[in-house]
């Protein structure tokens, strides 16, 4: 089944073609990245909803799904058909939500398939249940600016009330998160898999901070105020506020005071806790914090990541304490960053030591105001792709040969996105 306009789509890559005549790499690796998404990893389930696999992983993520779909939103202003294929996308996250606010990864069906042997509060739809602030700020952002880029406003029905209700209730409650039904523990000698304390994570306190089990690699959380997820429900809580205005007039009053006054308490709990100094007495922002005292310097590729703050809208890419935190993560200071013979960049704990992210390269290009920046890292890309013309979760920066996940749909996305920034920046 057809998701896009073909013809449509064939005119776009003619003109990819024409752009990327001077680096024919980046456009080989562009076309070969740009449809995968929409041609292997969607499929429609009803009349109202598709669900997205990550790729080679028989499930869909609530982050990843949004990621891998947000690129193609310019092209939806012109083509109906991939307009409609991304609200049934947001129509399957909302389904997905309200099934369980909690769970970061669904199946197609009821199939119990996944990690279904979890001490958690687990159901057949669920393949994985890691609760993760940004499960659930990725899709009100992709219905936002689906709406802000095509004025398409269909995504915004009762479903989507009843759904953004109860990520406002949940985010409340795990405000303080004794309060919290949430417990996850799983059998396995890795830690990053499951939480301590009887599935309940770490000791924290109160901060104003939304509490998070996982962070967005599906890693624990050292320390439970995950600051960059924080950051983005802080975007997503004022989109969120401004779709109320449009949408919801009636009966949301309330609603509105909740979620400004969530907002504010987020914000000044990242102010007031997640500013620390770095090595040489700088302040600059802390990866994860626990309102004790206690914090970690460090980035991970994962996006929500502190390098992806104006990516994401939470402040400036000048912002001086941006700038300072961009500093110390892209050194050795921030214990995940990797240098080698053929590349530099932030890893993960996910991953083996020594491989870098291409999605961490992409926010580096897409939040760096350098064309020439912009250009080396497209080069390092495609040059560090295996020679397999797509991008890869990570690869090792002494051999590039060497990757995890021979298909990542995430990460083919972000590359085209960051040669569509290119591009756009040097028109300017």
């Amino acid at each position: 089944m057809m998701f896009y306009d073909k013809k449509i789509m064939s005119e776009w890559l003619e003109k990819i073609d024409i752009l990327t005549k001077d680096n024919p790499k980046w456009g080989e690796v562009f076309k070969n990245c740009f449809t995968n998404t929409l041609d292997k990893t969607i499929e429609r389930i009803d009349d109202s909803s598709c669900f997205v696999l990550t790729g080679d992983i028989p499930a869909m993520w609530l982050r990843d799904s949004s990621a891998q779909i947000k690129p193609y939103i310019f092209l939806s202003k012109q083509d109906n058909k991939l307009r409609q294929t991304i609200l049934e996308v947001i129509f399957m996250q909302i389904k997905c939500i309200l099934h369980d606010p909690y769970a970061n990864a669904f199946n197609i069906s009821n199939n119990n398939k996944g990690y279904q042997n979890d001490h958690t509060m687990m159901s057949g739809r669920i393949w994985e249940r890691k609760y993760e602030i940004d499960s659930l700020c990725y899709p009100i952002n992709l219905a936002y600016v689906l709406w802000e880029k095509t004025g398409e406003t269909r995504q915004f029905n009762s479903e989507f009330l009843s759904a953004v209700r109860k990520i406002i209730n949940l985010w409340k409650v795990e405000q303080s998160h004794t309060n919290s039904p949430y417990f996850f523990e799983r059998d396995t000698d890795r830690k990053e898999d499951t939480l301590i304390n009887n599935g309940k994570g770490p000791n924290c306190q109160y901060t104003g901070m939304t509490w998070s089990g996982f962070r967005p690699s599906d890693d624990a959380c050292e320390f439970s105020y995950l600051v960059p997820s924080n950051m983005f429900a802080v975007v997503v809580l004022r989109e969120l506020k401004e779709i109320l205005e449009h949408f919801y007039k009636e009966d949301t009053n309330q609603f509105k005071v909740d979620i400004e006054r969530l907002c504010r308490e987020i914000e000044q709990g990242i102010n007031n806790y997640a500013i620390v100094k770095n090595q040489y007495g700088n302040d600059i922002y802390a990866y994860e914090v626990d309102g004790l005292g206690n914090y970690n310097v460090m980035d991970d590729a994962n996006v929500p990541s502190l390098l992806s703050a104006p990516y994401l809208g939470f402040c400036k890419w000048d912002d001086p304490i941006y700038l300072e935190t961009r500093k110390t993560i892209l050194s050795s200071e921030n214990p995940y960053y990797y240098s080698g013979e053929y590349a530099s960049g932030i890893g993960s704990s996910h991953t083996y030591p020594r491989y870098i992210w291409p999605i961490a390269l992409s926010i580096e290009g897409l939040t760096t105001p350098s064309v020439e920046r912009k250009k080396e890292i497209l080069n390092l890309l495609v040059n560090c792709d295996g020679e397999t013309r797509q991008m890869h979760e990570s690869f090792c920066v002494d051999n590039p040969s060497l990757y995890s996940r021979e298909w990542f749909s995430w990460a083919n996305m972000m590359f085209c996105e960051l040669v569509l920034d290119y591009y756009d920046k040097v028109g300017e």
